[in-house]
């Protein structure tokens, strides 16, 4: 248990040194929002471009892994609709709860956690994972949300809005970045891949550090019902489905697997509350983020206990 500990316990105590941060106010929520840009701009891409300028594509892009993740994604995402349309939600509610359970916080949490439990193959997990996220969960779960609020027009630009996002995200710019370079076998010059690596470094510790920060002020009060819906969707059904997916479409490599149900397990995108406020699902969302960040302290803890081998 002990070996378990000492790889959750360090994540949780850059967590709350964020949110001591801004409650003892050395930083201010706008002070945390321009960090989380910074990691979210500048030192993830930076990760990503470094992870494929170091490995071979067939490395990088495993296409059982990219097929279970978004299986297992996939099978969530629905079982969330379901739920809320048993429940009489509106559907708009129940997209944004979907992806809420379906949608990891890769970049932030699930990838820190894994390099910490299997080492340099997590960037690879973490890049397979965003491409998941970017160009499947979150266009199709806001279409959905912005058809049901706003008809068949809306539908479409939804679509288009999240096109043209895409098309911008220093993510996708990175991940195509970072295949040109694996498929041409270029290098970076060694000033500039070192302060790629200097910035990939940064970009875990510190992506914590800002979640921390941002879950600071949040109110969790009258929503338990569909708090526990999305969290236990997320820290529970999300990883378990991933697993099974596995077995439909397994990884060769083992690290990857372990990763893939590791970084289905953690708690969901950053920006859900963002995501959710255009659907006046801002506070549901900004509670369940919260309820899942304490939360993941005991499930990653059970789940690394069950992965170990």
């Amino acid at each position: 248990m002990s070996d378990i500990l000492s790889i959750t316990v360090p994540l949780f105590i850059l967590i709350g040194l964020g949110y001591a941060a801004v409650r003892s106010g050395l930083f201010g929520a706008p002070e945390m929002r321009a960090l989380g840009s910074f990691v979210l701009y500048v030192a993830l891409p930076a990760l990503i471009v470094r992870a494929f300028s170091q490995r071979s594509l067939g490395e990088m892009v495993v296409p059982n892994y990219l097929l279970a993740y978004g299986a297992g994604s996939l099978a969530v995402f629905a079982a969330g609709l379901g739920v809320m349309r048993l429940l009489r939600q509106p559907a708009a509610a129940g997209a944004i709860a979907a992806m809420g359970m379906s949608c990891s916080n890769t970049g932030y949490f699930g990838y820190p956690l894994a390099a910490l439990v299997i080492g340099p193959a997590a960037a690879a997990a973490m890049a397979m994972n965003m491409l998941v996220e970017n160009l499947i969960v979150i266009p199709l779960a806001l279409a959905l949300a912005e058809g049901a609020s706003s008809g068949a027009e809306g539908w479409r630009a939804a679509m288009r809005d999240t096109a043209t996002r895409l098309l911008r995200s220093p993510l996708i710019l990175s991940l195509a970045a970072g295949v040109l370079l694996s498929v041409s076998g270029l290098h970076l010059p060694l000033p500039l891949a070192r302060s790629v690596d200097m910035l990939a470094v940064a970009s875990g510790p510190l992506a914590l550090f800002v979640i921390g920060g941002l879950l600071h002020g949040t109110e969790v009060r009258g929503m338990a019902g569909p708090l526990a819906l999305i969290v236990t969707g997320k820290l529970v059904l999300h990883p378990l489905a991933v697993a099974l997916a596995l077995q439909a479409f397994p990884v060769a490599e083992p690290s990857l697997a372990i990763a893939a149900v590791l970084m289905a397990g953690v708690p969901m995108i950053a920006i859900f509350p963002v995501l959710g406020q255009r659907f006046g699902q801002a506070r549901l969302c900004a509670a369940a983020l919260l309820c899942a960040v304490v939360g993941a302290f005991a499930t990653l803890t059970a789940l690394l206990a069950w992965l170990r081998p």
